[in-house]
């Protein structure tokens, strides 16, 4: 992973963490349903930015290096990986 994106992804990640507590804090308050849903959804949309950019990064770097390589073992890999991932089963 680049440099920079580890950088976003960690602050990304803290900004997740906080907003998690959060919501623990509104429900042991008893908070109004639709508020603890509404912050759940902000958690929600995070996470998918989150994801973006680290499946962005490993685009740019992992499956980039391996499809310019002659190794064809590890192109099929990457490419199973991605269908995988971006279909939702796991590898």
């Amino acid at each position: 992973m680049k440099s920079d994106t580890k950088d976003s992804a960690l602050k990304r990640l803290a900004r997740i963490e906080g907003q998690v507590r959060g919501v623990s804090r509104m429900i042991d308050e008893d908070r109004y349903c639709i508020d603890v849903v509404r912050q759940v959804q902000a958690i929600k949309a995070a996470l998918s930015g989150l994801e973006k950019v680290v499946l962005d990064d490993h685009l740019k770097t992992c499956v980039d290096r391996a499809l310019t390589s002659n190794d064809l073992k590890d192109r099929r890999e990457k490419v199973e990986e991605l269908v995988a991932v971006l279909g939702g089963r796991k590898k």
